[in-house]
């Protein structure tokens, strides 16, 4: 037994229902069935009864029910003790705008649970900085997007997400299914601030059949300076298929590109055990 698998089992029979568990434990129900099954399986007793309407505590479940409470008070004193003894401890995430809501809506309070007293900071940062913070030692741990120059920089890949051309939606390509790069050459793109890193410059500005760095554009520094861009003026940019768009614009998914990777991001050295449970908790979090 862990106590990740006892504080499922706890918010299961507190809850008397799998999904209102799931729902409060900020997952899916076939994770959780799963674990309350290994659990099962593991002390070789039924911990609940099933029921059309929710599961209800087994003799057997009441008693783990009983001490495992007990337990969970007790490791959470030790917790506090141990880092009351460390003094406040922080940990700074840095982001892009498309990924902040992945770590404000549901990496921070499953860390939280796991790190009550920890004082989370989030630095949110522009185009011009694909690795949200980390390159240049800003914050701890980031959540961005691939392709970036990962030189002392370790990653682990989320979720893969196809990329579209961002253009208006009076635009003669607007209703195609896909597009070619080929399609697209001697378009207007958006363009990046000087100095940006070369990889994500040419990836999400078109660059390399045609487009690129238009020294005409005035360089865009957000996701909605981009955006705005697209609408007002008429130039491309690409963005994840899943981007939110406002009204007159559509991403139309371009065919010979790969797909962008949303990753969690950490330096290679020097590793923090807080950084190593936001990975975890991040690698954990794929199915929500």
């Amino acid at each position: 037994m862990d106590f990740r698998s006892l504080r499922y089992f706890v918010a299961v029979a507190e809850e008397r229902h799998i999904g209102r568990a799931a729902r409060r434990l900020h997952m899916t129900q076939p994770p959780l069935s799963r674990a309350i099954r290994q659990l099962e399986d593991e002390l070789g007793v039924l911990l609940f009864e099933r029921t059309p309407k929710g599961v209800a505590l087994t003799p057997a479940g009441t008693v783990l029910y009983d001490e495992t409470g007990a337990l969970l008070r007790q490791a959470g004193r030790i917790r506090s003790r141990v880092t009351d003894a460390a003094g406040a401890a922080t940990l700074a995430v840095g982001t892009l705008a498309d990924t902040a809501e992945q770590v404000g809506g549901r990496l921070v309070p499953l860390f939280r649970e796991r790190h009550p007293h920890v004082n989370v900071t989030i630095r949110e940062s522009d185009l011009s900085d694909p690795t949200a913070g980390l390159g240049a030692g800003l914050v701890d741990v980031a959540m961005t997007r691939t392709p970036f120059d990962d030189t002392g920089i370790s990653t682990h890949v989320l979720r893969s997400v196809a990329v579209g051309v961002v253009m208006r939606d009076d635009d003669p390509l607007a209703r195609r299914a896909s597009v070619s790069s080929a399609e697209l050459s001697g378009r207007r793109w958006v363009r990046l601030p000087d100095g940006t890193d070369p990889a994500w410059t040419a990836y999400w500005t078109g660059g390399g059949h045609g487009g690129g760095q238009d020294g005409a554009s005035p360089a865009v520094r957000t996701i909605q300076e981009c955006l705005q861009a697209a609408l007002w003026n008429g130039t491309s940019a690409l963005a994840p298929v899943d981007q939110p768009l406002p009204a007159g614009l559509v991403a139309v998914p371009l065919s010979d590109r790969p797909p962008s990777d949303l990753v969690v991001a950490w330096p290679k050295t020097g590793r923090s055990p807080l950084v190593r449970s936001f990975v975890q908790v991040a690698e954990n979090s794929r199915g929500l």
